[in-house]
């Protein structure tokens, strides 16, 4: 069993991979936080005049908890991932963000839920899933083909795999439109003590002349799957974001239709090409995915500089940043909210609003962002970049 327990003194929970028979002593710090009608923004308190322009992918966000979070569940040979997995997963995340109200739901959700056997195979494989999820959640380029193959022995399928990344991937995102939403109507940001803040990849993983993504897992045979499979790989081919992607996505099948929407749905927000690349290259170049960064680096169309000044590290990119005041404000609102989203606040909301940009924009621009971490840790996650002569 996932046991949590408080610390009076600090105030935040504690995370223990551990087997219990005795679900009575195990007690959620707000129990009533699984019990929320809205499971994506979990009751978050915000006008319906600002929730109107987005209601759309919200609606197609909440799906996709139901997929990946399900009321019940049937674990079979390909698909073996329980809800227990899944919400200990989630909550893994959630503390390594550090939104509160995250932790508080995932966490009141686990609590009442049997946990693995106590044997050494489970608790190897609930060690292996909870390593894996807190480092692409915390420190993506730490995810390598020896990681998924950990996974692959502990008896992971490749579905598995790919829905197991998602989740990751999804919470992320959850957390950091749970923090922009938070932002924008002036709640108080709670710190939980001991979250690091993460730190940037290294800028030598950017300078790698015709790197190429591959994925690392074997794919479905495609020519085999159903019509109604082909043609959501047909569709994920033909979205940018999705396409290298396609043939693992639709080993997650309930996943890869609400995922088609949304896609869709946050790049149709945007009325500028340039601040989408712009959020989209601040993010990849955080979290360690060249393949995402240089796909948004062949599209940019704006000063040539700042793909380079991105490539060479926070120093270059303030150079670069200080004689462009909107795409400096749009970098930093990316940065905080990439780094560390428990630390998101309406300060780092407000300069967006300065330089002339709409709150509806602002919010759609940085829902982007957080969704980029999404698409980011899906690929670092799923596969590896190498110069384009090892791929």
């Amino acid at each position: 069993m996932e046991q949590r327990r408080r610390d009076t003194a600090k105030n935040h929970w504690y995370h223990e991979t551990q087997s219990s028979r005795r679900p009575d002593d195990v007690l959620s710090l707000v129990p009533e936080a699984a019990h929320v009608q809205d499971r994506f923004l979990l009751d978050l308190a915000v006008d319906d005049a600002l929730l109107a322009p987005h209601k759309d992918w919200l609606a197609t966000a909440r799906k996709l908890s139901a997929a990946f979070f399900p009321e019940s569940l049937v674990t079979n040979r390909l698909h073996t991932l329980s809800s227990y997995d899944r919400l200990s997963t989630a909550l893994t995340v959630a503390q390594v963000c550090g939104v509160q109200r995250l932790c508080n739901h995932y966490a009141a959700r686990l609590t009442p839920l049997p946990g693995p056997d106590s044997s050494r195979e489970s608790n190897r494989r609930l060690t292996l899933i909870t390593q894996y999820a807190r480092q692409l959640a915390s420190q993506p380029t730490l995810i390598d083909s020896g990681l998924r193959r950990q996974l692959e022995e502990a008896g992971l399928s490749v579905s598995d795999i790919v829905t197991f990344n998602h989740i990751i991937g999804f919470v992320g995102f959850q957390a950091r439109v749970v923090a922009v939403f938070q932002a924008a109507i002036g709640v108080p940001v709670r710190w939980l003590p001991g979250i690091d803040i993460q730190q940037d990849a290294p800028p030598d993983r950017f300078h790698q002349p015709g790197a190429l993504w591959h994925a690392d897992l074997t794919v479905l045979d495609t020519p085999l799957a159903s019509d109604n499979l082909q043609t959501r790989l047909q569709l994920c081919e033909q979205t940018p974001p999705l396409r290298a992607l396609a043939p693992l996505l639709i080993q997650a099948p309930l996943a890869l239709e609400p995922l088609l929407h949304l896609t869709t749905q946050l790049r149709a927000d945007h009325d500028s090409v340039d601040t989408t690349l712009l959020a989209t290259l601040i993010s990849a170049r955080i979290n360690g995915s060249v393949s995402c960064f240089d796909d948004a680096a062949a599209h940019w169309r704006g000063d040539e500089g700042l793909p380079e000044a991105a490539r060479n590290g926070e120093r270059a990119l303030q150079a670069w940043s200080h004689h462009h005041p909107l795409e400096r404000a749009i970098i930093q609102a990316t940065q905080w909210l990439t780094r560390a989203p428990d630390r998101f606040s309406q300060a780092h909301f407000q300069p967006l609003l300065e330089q002339g940009i709409s709150s509806q924009r602002a919010l759609s621009l940085l829902v982007w962002a957080g969704f980029c971490g999404w698409l980011n840790r899906l690929k670092m996650g799923l596969g590896d970049t190498v110069p384009a002569g090892e791929a």
